[in-house]
């Protein structure tokens, strides 16, 4: 008999690509990984391995019986769900994903209300951006993910993943005290094209937001420093060194020296929960979702952190 927790080794690979890509999604050694495909392959009796360079690819049999694994697994998944649906119980183990503004901005309330409302629970939650997020929900990684897009931008969702909206978050325009717009009432992008910006780093999907908005807008910025947490771009701000967009969730302090000015052109941050459908019916995933929603309904109704013009 097919051992799931080999057939969950093989399909890490097939998904991950690598030995080491493997490990680190399953959270184990890259010789655990070895030797779960070493037995496994005796257990079939055929080859799944062969070496390509130096690493590792799937053989024919290697991917036919991954192949399987994918599906297999998706039944062990649904077959759980349906176990814990029946029970009616919030009990086992949630892991959840978010992008750092809702690690900050919705987690911690979310989780108080879980540990509070389902003692028996026990969520893990973890920082990611959201196309991690969603390849480690597909692939298992994690039960939960809590992504965003933009109003201009969508985030490609794969199929196979149910989502629930959570809230529109609205960012505006951080400028030093003693820039010439700072006493704005609302600004327009287009009027930030001499200026240097401070953004996320490249390959981030609101990095590639970024220069597609301002581009959009008839100009190339000029992208002079990058920070992946906003407390460190609005230090930069306050320095003179730039200006930044930031949005409103778990945005927290905001230093003197810099003022946040609305944008006359409305965007918006679509932020929502995703998970696979084949989970759609564990208590655990609906009371996350629901924790998720009161914490997103408080932040929501929440004013504009921080100073504005």
């Amino acid at each position: 008999m097919l051992n799931l927790e080999r057939l969950r080794t093989l399909d890490a690979l097939a998904r991950h690509g690598s030995v080491s890509g493997a490990a680190d999604g399953l959270h184990v050694t890259t010789s655990a990984v070895s030797q779960q495909m070493a037995k496994l392959e005796r257990e079939v009796g055929q080859q799944l391995l062969a070496k390509n360079g130096r690493g590792v690819r799937l053989t024919d049999a290697g991917q036919l019986l991954a192949d399987h694994a994918a599906r297999i697994l998706s039944q062990v998944e649904l077959a759980q769900s349906d176990i814990e649906a029946q029970r009616g119980q919030v009990v086992g183990e949630v892991r959840i994903g978010a992008f750092p503004t809702a690690a900050r901005g919705l987690l911690p309330a979310a989780l108080t209300s879980l540990r509070d409302d389902h003692p028996e629970l026990r969520v893990r939650s973890r920082e990611l951006e959201p196309e991690q997020a969603i390849r480690e929900v597909i692939r298992g990684g994690l039960d939960l993910a809590v992504v965003l897009d933009w109003s201009n931008k969508k985030l490609p969702v794969p199929g196979g993943l149910a989502q629930a909206h959570l809230l529109d978050d609205i960012p505006d325009v951080a400028m030093p005290a003693d820039h010439p717009l700072a006493g704005r009432a609302e600004v327009d992008l287009e009027e930030f094209a001499d200026d240097d910006w401070v953004s996320w780093p490249e390959g981030e999907f609101c990095y590639e937001w970024l220069m597609f908005t301002l581009r959009s807008k008839g100009f190339e910025p000029r992208i002079a420093h990058m920070a992946e947490e906003h407390h460190t771009q609005l230090a930069l701000i306050e320095a003179g060194l730039g200006v930044c967009v930031t949005p409103r969730l778990g945005r927290g302090w905001v230093p003197d020296g810099v003022r946040l000015v609305p944008v006359r052109q409305l965007m918006r941050r679509h932020i929502y929960a995703v998970w696979r459908t084949d989970a759609d019916r564990r208590p655990s995933i609906r009371a996350s979702v629901a924790a998720l929603r009161r914490a997103a309904g408080r932040e929501g109704a929440s004013p504009p952190h921080g100073r504005t013009a």
